[in-house]
């Protein structure tokens, strides 16, 4: 598709404009695609009796994590402690191989 623009005699601030101008269209289009794709799924959804947010379960997970407690503390400094889970701090290993054991080390 030819536009008719001769990008050989635009300037530099000219081509960087029509880029940027270039990069606008395409955002909008795209939003405007998103949008009509989803008022297309919210129809078909609501055909079958439901949301759409209900098939592709939209929103926010219903699984809900949280910090473990800490269960270990470092006897030589309190302020770090952890939690039994995931990988074992530096402190942790180094306690354990001077020779205390993990109810040493419980809180």
């Amino acid at each position: 598709m030819a536009t008719g623009i001769n990008l050989e005699k635009m300037s530099l601030d000219d081509l960087k404009k029509l880029r940027g101008d270039v990069e606008k269209a395409i955002k909008s289009f795209e939003a405007r695609q998103r949008k009509e794709a989803r008022k297309a799924l919210e129809k078909v959804a609501k055909d079958y009796g439901v949301s759409l947010d209900e098939v592709v379960g939209g929103g926010k997970s219903s699984k809900r994590t949280s910090k473990a407690a800490p269960q270990f503390r470092n006897p030589n400094n309190p302020d770090e402690t952890w939690s039994g889970r995931g990988r074992q701090p530096a402190w942790y290993k180094q306690a354990i191989a001077a020779g205390n054991s993990r109810d040493d080390l419980k809180i």
